[in-house]
């Protein structure tokens, strides 16, 4: 199944960004997602993350149980399954997930607000692996931010500062097979909390954006390609000229739901101290700003993980 969500190339990202930017600014205020292929990460790295999150979520549960941290909020390590319920939701989403962050040097001004990571001692290589990968992810996200600074027509630049030593984790994901009839779905209908997020893994069917008239548009980008979208922080910035569009992973039917479904979020956030106020090249008089009271990024997360049972 194909989605009606264009995709963009970042072939000419670099040659043209002007275009670039128009495509993909064009396309995140239309749907609030964007399928961006030509990313430029390397299949074989891709490739190797995979093997290395199935062989984790092989493992037996008492062992991924040892990498649960208390207190954290989930930031880091494991989280079971069955944890994590989205904001409004009556059920549970149906996975389990592992997060990788950034580590930070001591006495950084922000390490309070980002605990370093934690590594399984198995798979081999699993800590190598996702430092790099998490890299990567964080160099791509940069570039489309820029390009979305170009189409807020801001310099460039704009959004560095903001990010720099930001607080983005990626999450590697594991919805096992559906069995029966249960309560809930793998992920239940919920807009991500943070800037931007750059998802590998899409191609499985499941993933569906919330259209304006109520419907469920399928979104599964070409192999390869990032499923990217908008989170609530890039919405509030932009005064909803960006916005965070409501989606979920539905169970899947037939033989499908027999076999388990990985994905790769990344979670591109601001920096724990940097103050979300609305840009005022996004108020007007038919677009008043609807968050006249700032808040920083820290402060905004703290509540939403509040409303999704990661914190207490």
């Amino acid at each position: 199944m194909t989605a009606s969500v264009p995709v963009v190339s970042m072939a000419g990202a670099a040659s043209d960004p002007a275009s670039f930017a128009k495509a993909f600014g064009d396309c995140f205020a239309r749907y609030g997602f964007a399928m961006v292929s030509e990313h430029g990460i390397d299949q074989g790295l891709i490739d190797r993350s995979w093997a290395m999150s199935r062989a984790f979520f092989d493992l037996p549960e008492a062992v991924k149980r040892q990498y649960q941290v208390a207190g954290i909020s989930g930031a880091r390590g494991y989280t079971p399954f069955g944890t994590e319920i989205a904001k409004g939701a009556q059920h549970v989403d149906l996975k389990e997930f592992w997060h990788v962050g950034r580590d930070l040097p001591a006495g950084h001004p922000l390490a309070v607000q980002q605990p370093n990571n934690v590594w399984p001692e198995e798979p081999a290589d699993f800590r190598e692996t996702f430092e790099t990968m998490f890299a990567e992810l964080d160099r791509v996200g940069g570039i489309l931010l820029s390009a979305l600074a170009r189409w807020l027509e801001l310099a460039p630049d704009w959004f560095d500062d903001t990010i720099r030593d930001g607080n983005s984790v990626l999450r590697l994901l594991h919805y096992p097979p559906v069995e029966g009839s249960p309560d809930g779905i793998r992920a239940e209908a919920h807009e991500d909390i943070n800037t931007i997020t750059l998802l590998l893994g899409a191609e499985e069917a499941g993933l569906e954006i919330l259209e304006p008239d109520g419907s469920w548009l399928p979104a599964a980008p070409p192999p390869g390609a990032l499923s990217v979208n908008v989170g609530d922080m890039l919405q509030r910035l932009t005064n909803h000229r960006l916005p965070s569009t409501t989606h979920r992973v539905r169970n899947p039917v037939g033989d499908r739901a027999a076999v388990s479904r990985y994905s790769m979020p990344f979670f591109l956030h601001f920096r724990s101290d940097f103050l979300i106020e609305t840009l005022p090249s996004c108020i007007d008089a038919d677009h008043p700003n609807r968050y006249p009271e700032p808040i920083t990024a820290d402060d905004y997360l703290q509540e939403r993980l509040r409303e999704i049972g990661l914190k207490k």
